[in-house]
């Protein structure tokens, strides 16, 4: 949903920005194709360096950054309404805000949606058996509709850890070696 997937909960600036497109979407019944739009955006972003530098450079005027970006919108076939949101933000010199926006959006549409977004770290890569035990024991927790990203951190060397929200779970064999250590610090 956006540059790097589902994002948490979105506040301040973003939250404006994303309330005001969601509900002009829905309105114009264009919401899923907004949705996947700006989930695509953030992809174009991360993906090209030249639009990377576009977006965070503030040294470019106005007017410019307006015609390049419309050009580049236009050439990937994005709608009326994410181009009118790119101006905008552009118009209100919020250009190199554009990313955090686009991850805002993300996070109001997954709220919205009653989707919850899981961050697993595993010392490996998953399996498809293993992420579907473990959707599984989230939906057991209580997180109905879960999201998992997932990132892989050899320094974990084994378990996993997984936040949702502010909650962290770590049954990481780093975190218990870790544990160990600072347990056997005090006995000594």
């Amino acid at each position: 949903m956006s540059a790097s997937g589902i994002s948490e909960r979105p506040s301040g600036l973003s939250q404006r920005y994303a309330r005001a497109l969601y509900e002009l979407a829905d309105e114009q019944k264009q919401l899923d194709r907004t949705i996947a739009e700006m989930e695509a955006l953030g992809a174009l972003i991360g993906q090209s360096e030249p639009l990377s530098r576009l977006i965070e450079s503030r040294a470019i005027d106005v007017t410019e950054a307006g015609r390049a970006m419309d050009a580049v919108l236009a050439s990937q076939g994005f709608s009326d309404l994410v181009k009118r949101f790119v101006a905008t933000a552009i118009a209100n010199r919020r250009l190199h805000e554009l990313p955090g926006l686009i991850s805002g959006f993300a996070g109001f549409v997954a709220e919205k949606r009653g989707i919850v977004t899981a961050e697993v770290a595993t010392a490996h890569k998953l399996t498809d058996t293993q992420r579907a035990q473990l959707a599984a024991r989230l939906a057991e927790a209580g997180y109905g509709r879960v999201v998992i990203r997932e990132t892989v951190d050899p320094a974990l060397l084994g378990g996993m850890s997984v936040k949702i929200g502010s909650r962290l779970y770590d049954t990481s064999l780093k975190s218990r070696l870790q544990r160990l250590r600072h347990v056997m610090k005090g006995a000594a």
